[in-house]
């Protein structure tokens, strides 16, 4: 009788010595296990007098309950100091100031096309926008490429596999001067009973597609292009318009601009545009920058007007080229990567 009850002291001071969940379910089953002291004992009534079995059986019962006891409260203990830990390394100082989301910003991209478009607008050109899908009347035909030009080739331009309702192939757009066709016609449209009719001044920024990358090009960039049709519109008016537009762009005056004689089969006469800083790292470099020209009087006719009364010049630049420029970027790739530690630097 006692040497059963003290195995109650026994296991009670066992679990205490258990340090763990696992520690503890060890210890029990030296008291409750198959092979444990309280089932060795239970083992042992067989041996007894069937009138000492019953008075036997109850005291190893009341024992068997006394150590079960035991062995919950030392389980809920543990379970409470692990559950205290936690909390205690999971702690929260309500002192401490809020965490707030880190301060974003525009891409460097995307200020060089509102500062374009703010400047424009500031000297009364529209800006259209227009799908990056084209056809190709309205990316080639209407800017009188012919059909074997080779910026018709699948080595420039990417092609959509299906047609539009006419037939035609459809293309990921590869300059923006579609957006001139599409806003000249939907012009001359809305005035058709004017006469004269008011000027055409719009630039068109926007994405668009070729095959190409490297350093300096990508498959999708951003170009903006210009247009100014009007009765009276001379190539002094284009180089005034953009010279200025490149001195607020680049908020300096030590800016020298030149046109270059080139061809594109959309202007005639053609002409490339440079520019050239008069002082900083890039002093005395003669950079392109813009294609440019008078508009050819079949581009004209493609917009419904008459080359012989209606004249202008258009102009076409890559945003993302001013932009290497404006902030001093060498890889045009830096802008498509999305590495915060390059963007960061712009919010």
């Amino acid at each position: 009788m006692n040497s059963l009850h003290a195995l109650i002291d026994q296991a009670r001071a066992d679990f205490a010595r258990a340090a763990d969940a696992a520690a503890l379910e060890n210890t029990k089953a030296r008291y409750l296990g198959k092979a444990g002291l309280i089932t060795a004992e239970m083992k042992a009534l067989a041996s007894l007098a069937p009138e000492d079995k019953r008075a036997r059986g109850a005291e190893i019962n009341a024992v068997k309950q006394a150590i079960e006891r035991a062995l919950q409260d030392r389980r809920d203990a543990i379970e409470q100091a692990a559950l205290q830990a936690q909390l205690e390394a999971q702690a929260i100082d309500v002192t401490l100031p809020g965490r707030v989301a880190d301060r974003g910003g525009l891409h460097p991209l995307t200020r060089s096309w509102m500062r374009v478009e703010q400047i424009f607008r500031s000297i009364g050109f529209d800006v259209a926008d227009g799908p990056e899908i084209e056809d190709d009347w309205t990316n080639f035909t209407a800017l009188n490429s012919p059909q074997n030009h080779p910026a018709r080739s699948m080595q420039d331009t990417f092609y959509v596999d299906v047609d539009d309702v006419h037939g035609q192939p459809l293309l990921l757009r590869t300059h923006t001067s579609p957006m001139q066709v599409r806003y000249a016609r939907m012009h001359v449209q809305r005035q058709a009973a004017a006469s004269p009719m008011s000027p055409i001044k719009v630039i068109a920024p926007g994405r668009t597609y070729r095959v190409d990358s490297d350093a300096t090009h990508s498959p999708m960039f951003h170009q903006f292009e210009g247009l100014w049709i009007d009765t009276d519109v001379s190539m002094a008016d284009l180089k005034g318009t953009f010279t200025g537009f490149l001195k607020a762009f680049f908020e300096r005056d030590d800016i020298l601009v030149r046109f270059r004689p080139s061809y594109f089969p959309f202007t005639e006469p053609s002409a490339e545009i440079d520019m050239m800083f008069e002082s900083g790292p890039l002093k005395g470099r003669w950079l392109e920058l813009a294609g440019s020209g008078q508009v050819h009087p079949t581009v004209v006719r493609n917009f419904g007007l008459d080359p012989e009364r209606y004249i202008g010049f258009a102009f076409g630049s890559g945003i993302d080229r001013l932009t290497m420029l404006r902030y001093g970027v060498t890889d045009l790739r830096l802008f498509y990567e999305n590495d915060l530690r390059f963007l960061q630097q712009f919010a």
